[in-house]
């Protein structure tokens, strides 16, 4: 009895080992699996989220103002509070989770004039950030260094990249409070006519706002108004150490535009930025970017190197250039009015924004896709990026100002080939026409938080656009991969991707029917295969080739679970 006891006991102790050993290979298998199938990241299909800083969450009332900027400002065109702080707040609120966005792009956060000007739109403060005084330090209107680091670090620790907005072209205007820079570092006339590349780079982009001497190689003398401001601040010293360390270490002229380099890229340097939005691009001389690139990837190299825990993958640092008024039909070069081409690709960058994306978006579903796909698959942007818009802050006629088109706008946007930059508010309906503004003002309103509370299309909008965008966040095909249509009435297609060991591959269905419904998956499905609907949150299993879902919804976003 005994021996038979033991030898029961035996076996028992027998299977738990091999059970658990079996539950060990399999968890292990599992997260192998997991990690081998993990979405990586790409530019050309991220999802970037655009906001004004000064606009979107006050995360600390105590620095609302600065520098006495007491003045009456025209209507929100003063500063409302918003920061740096507020943007985290929204980061580990998991508000970017939520809506499946990749990467935050920031408005300049650089010191800015301390005064204001008045031409013709109403008393107007450098609350955009686009007005640069000092670009060494921030605008404490904005934030501190170490709210800087700390919404870097937990935008990286939600696997989520940060563009920031920058600005070579120009300093800020002229104000009572702000004297110009030297003449040997700026020029404060002519202004721009746009004729000729010459007249589009060697003028003021504005009346009152200093012109960046970006083209000359003459060495040029720290401006005293510097000087003077760091020595009552008391780093002059180590200011002037690292200008000198970074001139002999790269031996580049004393020349304005490499200062401006070296202060700009130290932000990489210091925080892990991810990347450069490039504010004016086409006002400047093209091989300057290719010199903010190069100086950009080194500071990026040593961050990673500083930091390889900190670090969210091996990608190069991004630039993506504002060339007002190019057009993915352009392919990689852009025309000037004078007939002159300058490919801003071979420059710098990977990627350039879309103005012509709002205009595609008037036609059919079909139509937009089949243009971004011929263009960025095969045709002249094979391998290049685009960031697609419908909204943003300095183009007064968006695709959908009266907000009455909020979904088949983020269907269009967000399921479109390329990069697409989510204007904030575009996800909220925030209104786009404020009485009583003057010009890009009415653009600007601060974020409509409390809509979400008791506006149902304010939800509704934010619920669409959620789904949709997480659907592209987990699947490169979307933004990167093959389009092909299926099926005209409803509407369906799929997407397809494949490089190196990753394949992707999805159908959608747009306009279908609401309730029950079959939807052939066209081979891309095996029989038995297990489906996601992203939209609905349902899944089924392919069985005669199709699938059948119930939902209240007449879209469809369909994956293979994994």
């Amino acid at each position: 009895m005994k021996r038979a006891l033991l030898t029961l006991l035996l076996v028992v102790l027998f299977a738990q080992c091999r059970k658990a050993g079996n539950e060990s290979e399999s968890t292990d298998t599992a997260a192998a699996t997991e990690e081998k199938e993990k979405t990586p990241f790409s530019w050309r299909n991220a999802t970037i989220y655009f906001l004004l800083t000064d606009r979107f969450n006050n995360g600390d009332k105590s620095n609302d103002v600065n520098f006495d900027r007491t003045g009456k400002a025209a209507k929100l065109r003063g500063f409302e509070g918003g920061d740096i702080k507020g943007v985290t707040r929204k980061i580990k609120d998991g508000y970017f989770d939520t809506l499946g966005v990749t990467a935050i792009w920031l408005t300049p956060l650089v010191e800015q004039v301390h005064g204001g000007t008045n031409e013709g739109t109403g008393f107007t403060y450098g609350y955009h950030g686009y007005w640069a005084k000092d670009w060494t330090a921030l605008d404490p209107n904005f934030g501190t260094e170490q709210d800087l680091k700390e919404l870097v670090d937990n935008a990286h620790g939600h696997g989520i990249r940060v563009v920031l907005d920058v600005v070579v072209n120009h300093t800020g205007p002229v104000t009572p409070k702000d004297p110009a820079y030297p003449k040997d570092w700026v020029r404060l006339d002519p202004v721009c006519n746009f004729r000729t590349l010459e007249t589009t780079t060697k003028c003021t982009l504005v009346k009152n706002l200093p012109d960046i001497l970006t083209e000359s190689d003459q060495p040029v003398e720290l401006p005293d108004l510097l000087k003077q401001k760091w020595q009552q601040e008391g780093r002059l010293e180590q200011e002037m150490q690292e200008l000198d360390a970074f001139f002999q270490a790269t031996g580049y002229p004393r020349a304005a535009r490499f200062y401006v380099i070296k202060w700009l890229t130290d932000y990489i340097r210091k925080f892990g930025i991810d990347g450069f939005r490039v504010d004016t691009a086409k006002h400047t001389e093209a091989g300057v970017w290719a010199e903010l690139k190069k100086e950009a990837i080194r500071a990026f190299n040593d961050w990673k190197g500083e930091n390889p825990a900190r670090k969210l993958d091996d990608n190069e640092f991004f630039m993506v250039a504002e060339v007002y008024g190019y057009s993915a039909g352009n392919g990689r070069a852009y025309p000037y009015d004078d007939g002159q081409k300058v490919d801003f690709y071979a420059n710098g960058f990977e990627s350039m924004i879309n103005f012509a994306f709002k205009h595609d978006a008037r036609g059919s579903y079909d139509q937009l896709f089949t243009k971004y796909d011929t263009v960025l698959h095969g045709g002249s942007l094979e391998g290049l990026g685009v960031l697609n818009y419908l909204t943003s802050h300095d183009d007064g006629n968006p695709f959908d100002k009266d907000r009455k088109q909020t979904f088949e706008a983020g269907t269009k946007l967000l399921l479109s080939g390329g990069a697409a930059q989510i204007y904030y508010g575009d996800e909220t309906a925030r209104p786009l026409v404020i009485k009583g503004t003057e010009g890009d003002a009415t653009l600007r309103s601060f974020m409509n938080w409390d809509a979400l509370g008791k506006d149902s299309l304010a939800k509704a909008t934010l619920e669409h656009w959620s789904k949709l965008s997480r659907f592209r966040k987990d699947h490169l095909s979307v933004g990167d991969g093959l389009h092909k249509r299926h099926q005209d009435s409803p509407y369906i297609f799929s997407r397809k991707y494949r490089k190196d060991k990753y394949s992707d591959q999805v159908l959608v269905m747009l306009d279908g029917p609401a309730g029950n419904k079959s939807i052939p998956v066209f081979d891309l499905f095996a029989n038995g295969a297990t489906l996601l609907d992203y939209y609905s949150g349902q899944t089924a299993k392919v069985r005669g080739g199709q699938i059948v879902l119930d939902t209240p919804y007449s879209t469809v976003l369909l994956a293979e679970t994994r």
